[in-house]
């Protein structure tokens, strides 16, 4: 149960998170958002490297610091430049391939062999969203910088971010397999992945953009990350701890679901067709709980 509460605590938070980050994205670069977001969010979480002792693995360490460099490094890098070139609707639509993804990455590499009732609920849910989010034509979307006629440069950053979260999870799930790793360590570890990589790839070149918005964006950057990035990322290793990887995704891939509730500020209707396959999508979920 604490897995599955902590999935919907997770897409709650990070699709919060990512209402505010969306709005940064018109006026600074995707990989200097999640550069400032994940250094703030370390030092929150600083504490956790206490419990970090010489009897923990190397090994452990060094998958969840890959994890780390490919789940947040890239693949929220990734996630931002597709919500920046691309909107919102477009980029969830792509998202929706996660949970089969992770399903049969989870089948293939660490040997989860789901039933054949989650198989049908992860299958019910990834349709269901892909349906929502198509029907969401009243998106109000900023002019995109790709054409739609180039559908390699509208999928690749989408697909890319998919594909960097579910190694990043997968690698999480194997580390919590292997050991008994807190999900606060585990997350702090990761963090720091995500901080030297992209410190590297800007050559130590940090911009800190805070101090050029407003006291109130700052006040609503602050918590964002509180949200998506230190209470979305520790409930997302909760799930990692507890439940196989495939059932984990479909739980936590309720992101655009919960995003209807933004409905109002992305002026986007909600119709009947919308309304039906969201009810369709909690039973694809409960298929998979039960």
């Amino acid at each position: 149960m604490i897995g599955i509460l902590s999935a919907f605590g997770a897409a709650t938070s990070w699709t919060y998170a990512c209402f505010i980050w969306r709005a940064q994205t018109q006026k600074f670069k995707s990989i200097d958002i999640n550069l400032t977001k994940n250094i703030i969010a370390f030092l929150i979480f600083i504490p956790a490297l206490i419990n970090l002792s010489s009897t923990t693995a190397l090994k452990n360490i060094f998958i969840l610091l890959i994890s780390g460099i490919i789940g947040i490094g890239l693949g929220d890098t990734f996630y931002l430049k597709s919500l920046q070139t691309i909107g919102t609707r477009k980029t969830l639509s792509i998202e929706t391939l996660s949970p089969l993804m992770a399903a049969l990455s989870g089948e293939f590499f660490i040997n989860e062999n789901l039933t054949t009732q989650s198989w049908v609920g992860i299958i019910i849910v990834t349709i269901s969203l892909f349906i929502i989010l198509r029907k969401g034509n009243n998106f109000k979307e900023e002019n995109s910088s790709f054409s739609e006629k180039n559908n390699f440069k509208i999928f690749a950053f989408p697909f890319l971010s998919v594909l960097c979260a579910v190694i990043g999870g997968l690698l999480s799930r194997m580390v919590f397999l292997q050991s008994n790793l807190s999900p606060f360590l585990t997350t702090e570890i990761r963090l720091l992945g995500a901080i030297i990589f992209l410190i590297s790839l800007k050559g130590f070149k940090i911009n800190f953009f805070l101090k050029n918005i407003e006291k109130k964006q700052q006040k609503r950057f602050l918590l964002s990350i509180l949200l998506g990035t230190n209470i979305g990322i520790l409930l997302q290793q909760v799930v990692f701890k507890t439940l196989p990887i495939g059932v984990g995704w479909a739980l936590l891939s309720t992101s655009p679901v919960i995003s209807l509730f933004f409905a109002k500020n992305e002026e986007r209707e909600i119709t009947k067709k919308i309304i039906f396959f969201t009810y369709f999508l909690f039973f694809g979920l409960t298929l998979i709980i039960l």
